[in-house]
């Protein structure tokens, strides 16, 4: 009841002070485990999370620094979220949120674990791709622009809207975690879906990834697919 209620006041917030274009909704599974990855530009990223889907069995992690504020351990607890430590290998979390995506959860998460200073991307964690691996659970790429902090502010400030957008695509799985290379399979495996959610992003947004090969291939496989369209 309190996520429908939070879901209803995220909406109706956002609705005031943003416009969204979003495009691939249809690509969000209704059930299923899925790992929703995407670019981290604010703190509005979080809140997209809760009003783009219709789920109850969402996955909410929140960065360990909000614990220092009552309304957010009380909205965390009520949320039944997990706590996260972003500067060490939250094992502990990492355990709980393989056993809710066992279970056919779907979690958002941003493997650059901080928002952006700069608006562009930063590099990937590993901690996405692991679970990925660990559980076999789809992962759903998802770009976003509109929601830098700077961007948001300075808006707000001089009571203009936002304007959001959101592009979805298609959902992919890697293999399952090796016993040898673990550390190059982790790293290969987050580079792929950076640089997928790099590929829905315009070109002054993908930052460390911008001129990474496996974007090209991905850019030039889209071209491919516009063009036999």
């Amino acid at each position: 009841m309190f996520l429908k209620i939070f879901r209803l006041v995220c909406r109706f917030v956002m609705r005031v002070i943003a416009r969204i274009d979003a495009s691939g909704l249809d690509l969000v599974p209704p059930t299923g485990a899925c790992l929703a990855v995407s670019n981290h530009l604010g703190r509005l990223d979080a809140m997209l999370a809760i009003v783009l889907s219709d789920r109850d069995d969402v996955i909410m992690m929140v960065a360990e620094k909000y614990q220092a504020y009552w309304i957010w351990r009380w909205v965390a607890r009520n949320l039944d979220a997990l706590w996260l430590d972003r500067h060490a290998t939250d094992f502990h979390t990492l355990r709980e949120v393989q056993k809710r995506l066992k279970a056919g959860g779907i979690a958002a998460v941003a493997p650059e674990g901080t928002r952006s200073a700069t608006g562009q991307m930063q590099p990937g964690k590993p901690g996405v791709a692991y679970l990925a691996a660990k559980t076999g659970t789809p992962i759903l790429p998802m770009a976003i622009t509109g929601t830098w902090d700077k961007e948001v502010y300075g808006r707000l400030k001089r009571f203009r809207r936002l304007d959001i957008t959101i592009r979805v695509g298609e959902p992919f799985t890697v293999p399952p975690l090796p016993r040898r290379n673990k550390d190059e399979f982790l790293q290969q495996t987050t580079d792929e879906m950076m640089c997928r959610v790099a590929a829905l992003l315009p070109p002054e947004y993908r930052g460390v990834y911008a001129d990474h090969p496996r974007l090209q291939e991905l850019l030039s496989d889209q071209t491919e697919k516009e063009i036999g369209d």
